[in-house]
């Protein structure tokens, strides 16, 4: 069963789904210009934060009527202010279908102890029946599972007259898929998914209804200084134009902003988009010439064309083993599929990922597999 050990590396054998690949070209000297050594309220430090909110806003195409913010805590630090901040006016949706869902639903049920919380969720590899989701409530979802593979496959679902906020967790989507702002009040994402960024900061982006929300009155809850957006009754709006509610770092600032520049080079958010999508039909092209490998994502439409999340299938072979055979290899790094998701391989194949490297790579899953699968064989 064994395949013959191939001889061709891929150039950067990082596909972690987070943090992920830097971009093609990256090298430390492109933090040369960072902000160091001085405040970040500085004027020349206060200019980068806004510009890498500028450039954010620009590469996505959001509304202008949208704010956006850096925030502290990665993406789990937005969703969780935007989760302490608006909830409580009106019962909440809760979609979950992987790993991240499932914390939300867990802060919503127990550490908020909302009273009035439907739960919709659904196995790995389906997604909850989303035409059951009541828009007269808030709804809080992922717009793409990165443990999971598994995606919403567009904004049909969510209705431009909701009652209700659609805060959307789109961590592993942002630069990668198309979002139809229109139908999102929050959205959150990190830089350290699909740009490559450095962790510890999220971004934090709030529709005119949500921030109507928010002045709508206090949250119904004490809020740590972390999660506060308003200050007297109005939004703050200076958190919205680059002055972070905590220290940011400028290091992190500066590679933010060279990931920004590098997705304007090659296209904006079509570039993106295009680069993501090339990546994932060659995984998918490979993943349908072989028996024993399939999504784990069921249907085409909600695949994930970011962190595609796969299942080994009809073989002994144990994910484990191949991942760490792919490691050891310096052929594939970080591919074993996420704590707590069925066993099985996760592989990103976000922008920043080279079409060429997927390619290579799959020549030593063959290989990697078939060492796997003879092991067991022979220990059966």
């Amino acid at each position: 069963m064994t395949t013959a050990k191939p001889t061709r590396l891929p150039a950067r054998p990082h596909f972690s789904s987070g943090p992920c690949a830097k971009r093609p070209g990256w090298s430390p000297e492109a933090l040369a210009g960072a902000w160091l050594g001085r405040s970040h309220r500085a004027k020349g430090g206060a200019a980068k934060l806004a510009e890498v909110i500028d450039r954010s806003r620009t590469v996505l195409g959001m509304p202008a009527d949208y704010r956006l913010a850096i925030v502290p805590g990665s993406d789990t630090g937005a969703v969780e202010m935007a989760l302490w901040s608006l909830l409580g006016p009106r019962g909440v949706d809760m979609l979950a279908w992987e790993s991240f869902g499932q914390e939300w639903v867990s802060d919503v049920t127990k550490q908020l102890k909302l009273d009035d919380v439907r739960v919709l969720d659904a196995e790995y590899g389906a997604l909850p029946d989303l035409s059951a989701v009541d828009w007269t409530r808030d709804v809080v979802f992922t717009w793409n599972g990165t443990t999971s593979g598994v995606r919403v496959p567009d904004g049909s679902w969510i209705p431009d007259d909701r009652e209700g906020l659609a805060i959307c967790d789109a961590t592993s989507a942002a630069f990668a898929m198309v979002l139809p702002w229109e139908k999102l009040d929050v959205v959150t994402w990190s830089w350290q998914k699909v740009l490559g960024g450095e962790g510890a900061h999220g971004m934090l982006a709030l529709s005119p209804r949500a921030v109507a929300r928010l002045e709508g009155g206090p949250a119904p809850r004490p809020l740590p200084k972390l999660f506060r957006l308003t200050k007297g009754g109005k939004l703050n709006e200076t958190v919205f134009e680059g002055a972070t509610i905590n220290t940011p770092s400028m290091l992190c600032v500066e590679d933010a902003l060279d990931g920004l520049r590098w997705a304007e080079s090659v296209g904006g958010l079509k570039g993106l988009v295009a680069r993501s999508r090339a990546n994932a039909d060659a995984l998918q092209a490979w993943v349908d010439q072989r028996p024993w490998i399939a999504n784990l994502a069921e249907a085409e439409a909600t695949r994930s064309t970011t962190s595609v999340c796969l299942k080994l299938v009809d073989t002994l072979a144990d994910p484990k083993r191949i991942a760490r055979l792919l490691e050891e290899a310096g052929a594939a790094f970080d591919i074993g599929g996420y704590r707590n998701a069925p066993p099985g391989l996760r592989i990103w194949c976000g922008a920043t990922v080279e079409t060429d490297d997927i390619q290579a790579l799959t020549a030593w899953l063959d290989w990697a597999h078939g060492v796997a699968a003879d092991e067991a064989e022979k220990a059966a």
